[in-house]
């Protein structure tokens, strides 16, 4: 599968090989990781995928991408789909970025280029949540179109909806 590009990042479809690195924090010579990549989160969804891909196979384009940038071919963040659509032609969203590279638009850009990657794929509902307390999360879905649903005592619920099911292309 090829590279996601959008105006300033490249989404890179991780391989098994890239999520083994990720899981053992060790990346090979040609990786270009950021200061604080890999994330405790970038980590513990790379154990998903690869959970995923031993039990039903590689589940690309619904799989885990890293978010590097194109400026300099840093890899600043991960996101990626939770599982493939099922019947209803849902998913579930999650995403990050280090430190130093928040407050610039980057999860935004990012989650916008997976959203269309999602539509292009017959996916009619992209979920995602934020904790109540992550203002900044809660932010990147609302400026990628996602729209607050739902909330409880911990966290705050998004989604995004495109009627029919048309495949339209990438917007």
């Amino acid at each position: 599968m090829d590279d996601l590009v959008t105006e300033r990042l490249v989404l890179h479809p991780l391989t098994a090989d890239d999520a083994r690195r990720l899981v053992a924090r060790r990346p090979a010579a040609d990786d270009r990781w950021a200061p604080g990549y890999p994330t405790d989160g970038d980590v513990e969804s790379a154990r998903d995928f690869l959970d995923h891909c031993a039990a039903t196979g590689d589940p690309r384009p619904f799989g885990d991408y890293e978010i590097r940038r194109r400026s300099d071919g840093l890899v600043i963040g991960s996101l990626g789909f939770h599982r493939p659509p099922g019947a209803e032609r849902t998913v579930t969203i999650g995403y990050g970025v280090v430190a130093p590279a928040r407050g610039k638009g980057y999860a935004t850009e990012a989650l916008r280029g997976l959203l269309a990657l999602a539509r292009e794929h017959g996916v009619v509902c992209v979920k995602g949540d934020a904790d109540l307390d992550n203002v900044a999360s809660q932010r990147v879905m609302a400026r990628a179109g996602m729209r607050a649903v739902g909330e409880d005592a911990r966290v705050r619920y998004y989604e995004i909806t495109w009627p029919g099911g048309v495949v339209t292309g990438r917007p």
